[in-house]
């Protein structure tokens, strides 16, 4: 019941969301429909379906963490474990997708600021001097002149506004990649310490094994050479014993491996990651009781994947109107103004000069069918950028479904799995001492150690897939949540 609520909140959102970027097309001029700039599509259709009661303030988009790294600390620090925090840290410093986004946020700045400028009248300084004569047996004279140029095309059409519209709305695109970057970045180092803390819990289960059956195989050898058990029942004892070491040197191979990918991740020393990661080794980081029946699919709002994909929409609004404003006239004025010396053998003249104009106006009559076909181009990458958006926007409210039903299911299982545990354990030990007072075959023994070792490593499993379905909600969510503001935040209802 609680899946199928969650799930008619997500689907109200999304179709909202896709409503709103249905309408979002006007005409410019008269002409053919150009679409204008969505003003935060997913925000807005949020604010529609949440009714008339929530103003439309409330539901700007949220950074993660409040956009500040030291508060995606104070996130992770709900798992009680200070050692992934440190290793969350690490990862974040030593990521090259954060400092790659890092560059993007720079290069999308420097195109804002040069899409903003070109608003703006050009105005260059110059300064000439030259001597000769300018006729034939004239004085010599020597000429100087200092000035200003400008030159300034007017934005008549909407071309200039629209490309620094685009040019903003990639920028904070690019800041909005960065902050998914550094969800992803945490995501990816959580879930890799929680492989590693998994393996070793796996690798203690897999050393009480091994040495349990070396202590059989110990015992069985004594009573073969005494002549109390058949030698065939030693000998399968020693297989046994000798397949739970191969099992150990497997396992511990494994856990090396994930430590040399946390070494990997976060640039550290292993050495002295080891010795970090020794006082917590074989513990599952558990996070706090955070519990829930639904989330608001309004927390949707703060992925940032999805405001980069919405500002996408955005800037191919912005192209599209450069485009079709590219088809019309374009108008441009310029101007001088300075300062000129003339001198010459029989005495020299200043003074100042200045000029208006020409006032240029070019009229497009033919370009063999360029212009339409750049306003073609950017139509289609404008509906690419909405069918983007929109696949986006299912991606995540499908994540959010996942995840959801994973802790549910985990939620479910966790009681069964630990009365099981227990079962087989009580049930192991209780042949293992009908095994010693001769009483049961050494078949039925390592049938019951077999099945005791596989409801605990189930076990462990089964933790493991709870945090990772924890961690997977935080990514999905787009960088956490509280339950404070799980409760706070209106669930969207169907228009």
């Amino acid at each position: 019941m609680t899946s199928h609520r969650t799930l008619m909140v997500g689907t109200a959102l999304a179709v909202s969301m896709l409503l709103s970027l249905a309408g979002c097309a006007v005409p410019l001029f008269g002409q053919s429909p150009t679409p204008a700039a969505p003003a935060a599509p997913a925000h807005a259709a949020a604010a529609a379906a949440a009714g008339p009661g929530v103003p439309a303030s409330a539901w700007s988009a949220p950074l993660p963490h409040a956009g500040q790294p030291t508060d995606l600390l104070r996130w992770w620090s709900q798992f009680d474990d200070p050692v992934l925090l440190s290793i969350v840290d690490a990862a974040q410093r030593a990521s090259p997708s954060l400092a790659s986004a890092t560059t993007r946020i720079a290069q999308a700045r420097a195109a804002r600021v040069a899409a903003g400028a070109a608003l703006l009248p050009l105005v260059d300084a110059g300064a000439s001097a030259g001597r000769g004569r300018a006729e034939p047996r004239a004085a010599l004279a020597t000429t100087t002149t200092a000035g200003l140029q400008a030159s300034w095309e007017i934005d008549l059409f909407g071309a200039g506004r629209a490309a620094r519209d685009a040019g903003q709305a990639r920028l904070e695109g690019a800041q909005a990649a960065w902050h998914a970057a550094r969800v992803s970045v945490a995501a990816e180092a959580a879930s890799s310490y929680l492989a590693l803390r998994a393996c070793e819990a796996q690798l203690g289960q897999s050393q009480v094994d091994a040495a349990s059956r070396a202590e059989t195989a110990r015992v069985n050898d004594k009573g073969a050479a005494a002549g109390l058990l058949a030698p065939a029942t030693a000998a399968l004892s020693r297989a046994s014993a000798a397949q739970g070491r191969a099992q150990v040197t497997a396992q511990r191979a494994q856990c090396d491996a994930l430590v040399k990918a946390l070494v990997a991740l976060t640039a550290a020393d292993e050495a002295a990651l080891r010795l970090q990661l020794e006082p917590g080794r074989a513990r599952l980081p558990q996070p706090a009781p955070i519990a829930f029946d639904t989330v608001p699919a309004a927390l949707l709002a703060q992925r940032p994947d999805l405001a980069e994909a919405a500002l996408a929409v955005e800037a191919a609004a912005a192209d599209q109107r450069i485009a079709d404003a590219r088809r019309w006239p374009r108008v441009s004025l310029a101007g001088s103004v300075g300062a000129m010396g003339i001198s010459t053998g029989a005495g020299s003249v200043n003074g100042s000069t200045w000029t208006i104009g020409p006032l240029q106006v070019t009229f497009p009559i033919f370009d063999g069918g360029t212009r339409s076909a750049n306003l073609d181009a950017a139509r289609a990458a404008y509906d690419e950028s909405v069918v983007q958006y929109q696949a986006r926007l299912r991606t995540a409210v499908r994540e959010v479904e996942e995840a959801m039903v994973a802790l549910q299911s985990t939620a479910a299982r966790q009681e069964d799995a630990r009365v099981a545990t227990e079962g087989f354990d009580s049930s192991f030990r209780a042949t293992e001492a009908r095994f010693k007072g001769g009483l049961a075959s050494v078949f039925e023994l390592e049938d019951a150690r077999r099945t005791a070792v596989a409801a605990n490593s189930a076990l462990i499993d089964l933790q493991r897939e709870r945090v990772a379905a924890w961690i997977a909600l935080y990514r999905a969510l787009g960088g956490g949540w509280s339950e404070t503001q799980a409760a706070a935040t209106p669930a969207p209802r169907a228009p």
